[in-house]
């Protein structure tokens, strides 16, 4: 469901130059930078670089891109 939302330009700003970087629209970096947010709130225990982690595995997971764990590595 999309929703209209008054934002701060210097947030808009911020958003755009990182969008940039990160090949994104603004909308959807501001919807990253609340996923993460929300992530780093329900566990402040994990550094950004932690949950970044996380997430890149879950995707690999869903785009299978997984191998088997040797045991003897266990």
């Amino acid at each position: 469901m999309g929703m209209s939302v008054n934002l701060d330009s210097e947030l808009i700003k911020t958003a755009r130059i990182h969008s940039a970087v990160e090949s994104r629209s603004v909308p959807k970096q501001i919807e990253y930078w609340a996923r993460i947010g929300r992530i780093a709130e329900e566990n402040p225990d994990l550094t950004y670089n932690a949950i970044k982690g996380i997430l890149l595995g879950l995707e690999d997971i869903k785009i299978r891109n997984v191998e088997e764990y040797p045991p003897e590595l266990l």
